[in-house]
This record gives C-alpha cells, sequence and structure tokens, in this order.
C-alpha cells in the first residue's frame, strides 16, 4: 500500500510539471568566481574567468608587462576575461587600455553594474582594436571620464 502511495504522489507531482532535480548544477566560471564588493578589478588568461588569474588589485596599474603592482610582466596582452567588483561610487569604472600608460585615444570601460566581461573577443577598445589578449594597463576612473561607446559587456 505504502509503494503504491508513494508512486501516485509521483505520479500527481510529474502531472502538475513539477519535479525533483536528479542533478544540481554548480555554478560555474565568472558566476562562481564573484567576491562582491570587495573593491577590486582581475583579470584571467582564459574566457569565463577560467585559467591562470593574472592579477587582482584595488589600485591602479599603468603597465602590466613591468614588475610592479599587481599585474606583473607576462600579464600584459593576456587578458580574455575581467571582472569590477570595486565599491560603487566616485570611481568606480576601469578604464582598460591598449598601451601602457592610459593615453586616452584607446580604451574601453568596465561599469561596475556589468560586474564582468566573460569574454572580450566580442569587445573593442576606442581605436577599434579587439580587446582581447590586448589589455595593457587599468585605472579607476568615474564613468563620466568614459566616451559614450566605450563601455564594454
Amino acid at each position: 500500500m505504502r509503494k503504491m502511495t508513494i508512486a501516485l504522489a509521483t505520479l500527481g507531482l510529474a502531472a502538475l510539471g513539477l519535479s525533483v532535480p536528479v542533478n544540481a548544477h554548480a555554478v560555474s566560471g565568472c558566476n562562481a568566481k564573484w567576491p562582491g564588493r570587495d573593491g577590486y578589478v582581475r583579470a584571467w588568461r582564459d574566457a569565463d574567468c577560467q585559467g591562470e588569474l593574472l592579477g587582482a588589485t584595488a589600485g591602479n596599474d599603468p603597465d602590466w608587462g613591468d614588475n610592479y603592482d599587481a599585474f606583473r610582466s607576462g600579464d600584459q596582452n593576456a587578458a580574455s576575461s575581467v571582472m569590477n567588483s570595486g565599491f560603487v561610487g566616485g570611481k568606480d569604472v576601469v578604464a582598460f587600455y591598449y598601451v601602457a600608460g592610459y593615453p586616452d585615444w584607446a580604451y574601453g570601460c568596465l561599469k561596475p553594474g556589468e560586474l564582468y566581461v566573460d569574454n572580450l573577443a566580442r569587445n573593442h577598445f576606442t581605436n577599434g582594436e579587439n580587446m582581447n589578449d590586448n589589455i595593457m594597463s587599468h585605472v579607476w576612473v568615474a564613468s563620466s571620464a568614459c566616451a559614450p561607446g566605450s563601455f564594454i559587456s
């Protein structure tokens, strides 16, 4: 009798379109690596925040190819995904630059509300160059410092 009751209950749930999931899907990629608002910018070698973590910092880094700051020699021109977990307000946008030293003619800006870009290949700097494997530096700026069309996602 008990088996019949369980079978009927299961059949009833199925008829209603309800089911108990057999496997729970784990959160992966950039979603899994989101730390909450901790004041940092991060970059990974591969898409979807995979592979080597190139660097993480609350500061600016004018040259990802030198041996100073959070991003070191070998990190330049290597990022395929980036994250902005900075605090909201003031200078809360990360401007990523095509060359070292923050020249105004070639950058892409990541707003804090965007959280991350899981694949830089679909984004371009303001000079038209693809952003994937092409970032040389970054700086925290106010949203007003970024030109229309320079925001990445």
